[in-house]
């Protein structure tokens, strides 16, 4: 997944530290830090939540190196819609916590992977799918695309409720569906809705979820 020009967001040398290591692993990306109080980063400024406000409405992703609380209390006024919101998470000063605060599953999580595997920790994915089946149905591993993603939450829902979903493959039996296999998901013969993969170009109203 393409994610805009992440921007670690420090308030001390501390952080900034760990920015900078975690910086190479995250292609992109930039350190910026509170003026006295951070020395050579790459942009400066001098209100914190004035900042996170600012590169949120940019569409730019944001790992703040700060308490949850302070991105919490500067974002929530701008929240209006998720399939629109950059990726926005929070890490522990100690690198020993990281945690997608939205846009999980545009491109939050997959950074908190990245950063989780630098850092040798647990990242702190709380998205259902993700937790439960590894996976998000909006977000396919590249390679996919979703035709309809509204249908995504209520099949996801179907699968974590237990109740039948099926499986239909139209492509060839050469395309890699293995991260569907793999999730761990008994699907249901037979049942409906569904996750089909197909290369054709189906309805927008079908309840089937389309993968191609």
């Amino acid at each position: 997944m393409s994610i805009k020009s992440p921007v670690f967001v420090v308030l001390n040398e501390t952080g900034a530290a760990l920015a900078r290591k975690l910086v190479p692993k995250v292609p992109g990306s930039e350190v910026h830090g509170l003026k006295g109080r951070v020395t050579k980063a790459d942009i400066p400024f001098i209100k914190t939540l004035d900042h996170l406000r600012g590169l949120f409405s940019e569409g730019r992703a944001i790992i703040a190196i700060v308490s949850a609380g302070i991105v919490i209390r500067a974002l929530a006024p701008l929240l209006a819609d998720k399939t629109q919101e950059p990726a926005v998470l929070a890490l522990s000063e100690d690198g020993c916590s990281v945690v997608p605060l939205l846009g999980g599953h545009h491109g939050a999580n997959d950074l908190a992977n990245i950063i989780a595997v630098v850092l040798d920790v647990k990242p702190a994915i709380t998205t259902a799918g993700d937790s439960r089946f590894g996976i998000g149905l909006d977000n396919p591993p590249t390679g996919w695309q979703v035709a309809n993603p509204d249908v995504a939450k209520p099949i996801m829902t179907a699968l974590l409720n237990g109740e039948g979903v099926s499986l239909k493959d139209d492509t060839a039996k050469s395309i890699n569906k293995n991260w569907l296999l793999e999730a761990g998901i008994n699907f249901s013969e037979g049942a409906k809705p569904s996750i089909k993969l197909t290369h054709a170009r189906l309805p927008e109203t079908t309840n089937d979820l389309i993968l191609s």
